[in-house]
């Protein structure tokens, strides 16, 4: 009663189910509390599984919002096969507009496999690793760069050794038409959703939307159209649902990768930002990424800091007011073939 995760869903029944996971957590205004976290599941005969979910940080509204779009707009009639939508999977950190938990302090994809008995982001990352993805056979978690950064709209997928679930997830990711897409070496072992995705046997897919705590056109439109064209290319849907059914423009997908330290400036002190490149931007090792000021002494001269390596802009700190151990800017290497 006091752990784990209260879920009524049952996986095998066809039909439309609505409702929400439980964490039970005491707080001191409401001792028998429950985090309430809302979900969708559709099951119309057999056919492929699908889990989309979003919220994992709260500060990323894109999938939030698209997601809970497609919850109103979808009818059972339309799919085939499975589909499980989570919206919001960090409600606390929705609902506070931050990043983490304001509970537990808990970032959800920093806490997979997750705890049973823990607090309630180690519970939810515990439910969604043993229960939700081994039930699935692909996943989809929406994610953008959040209130302090702005991120090079793409798509994610983590190096695996199975090849054949590898080459799956690239198929999957360039059916959804992005022009980059970057493929993160975080190991077996990873504390993410799309390590987890891979111990529970699943096909993950993640992706930056957007950034800065707020969308654009530009970056619902984005994540519109990847729903929808990963819907249609696992043959759940046959029209899209978010969007209108056009021609996606197949751009040539830039693969990135993204795998170490090197590949970010860091700050070492307080100071101030200002970068030299915007997300997007070719550089080289040795240019300037930008200058750190420091405004507590204005007599002293800007430092200038350069890239340690050379490749495609992904995300840089919004944010002027830094401190150390801040990442200021990152690169991506691009990937050929």
């Amino acid at each position: 009663m006091h752990t784990g995760v209260v879920s009524d869903i049952d996986f095998t029944a066809e039909g439309r189910q609505s409702g929400y996971l439980a964490i039970p957590y005491s707080i001191d205004r409401s001792p028998y509390y429950q985090i309430r976290i809302p979900y969708l599941r559709l099951k119309n005969g057999t056919g492929p599984s699908l889990l989309m979910m979003a919220g994992n940080h709260g500060d990323e509204y894109e999938g939030e919002l698209q997601l809970t779009r497609l919850m109103r707009r979808l009818d059972l009639s339309q799919i085939r096969g499975a589909l499980t939508v989570l919206p919001m999977a960090n409600v606390p950190a929705v609902m506070a507009a931050r990043r983490c938990s304001p509970f537990d302090g808990g970032n959800m994809n920093r806490a997979f496999p997750g705890d049973p008995g823990g607090a309630p982001t180690s519970r939810m990352a515990q439910f969604l690793e043993t229960v939700l993805f081994p039930r699935h056979e692909v996943i989809f978690d929406i994610h953008a760069g959040g209130t302090s950064m702005a991120h090079l709209p793409c798509l994610l997928i983590e190096r695996q050794a199975d090849r054949t679930r590898y080459d799956r997830a690239l198929a999957l990711l360039r059916a959804m038409g992005p022009r980059h897409a970057f493929v993160a070496d975080n190991g077996p072992a990873a504390p993410t959703s799309m390590g987890a995705a891979a111990r529970a046997g699943a096909i993950g897919l993640s992706g930056e939307f957007g950034g800065g705590g707020t969308v654009t056109p530009e970056s619902m439109r984005f994540t519109a159209q990847c729903i929808d064209q990963l819907l249609m290319t696992l043959g759940i849907a046959s029209a899209p649902v978010l969007g209108t059914p056009v021609d996606i423009e197949r751009p040539h997908l830039q693969l990135l990768s993204l795998c170490r330290h090197s590949q970010g400036v860091y700050a070492t002190r307080r100071g101030w930002f200002e970068p030299a490149v915007d997300v997007g931007a070719r550089v080289a090792a040795g240019d300037v990424a930008g200058w750190y000021h420091d405004l507590e002494r204005p007599e002293a001269a800007e430092d200038i800091l350069p890239f340690a390596e050379a490749g495609i802009v992904i995300s840089r700190r919004l944010h002027t007011d830094s401190q150390a151990g801040d990442c200021l800017i990152q690169v991506a290497e691009p990937i050929d073939g």
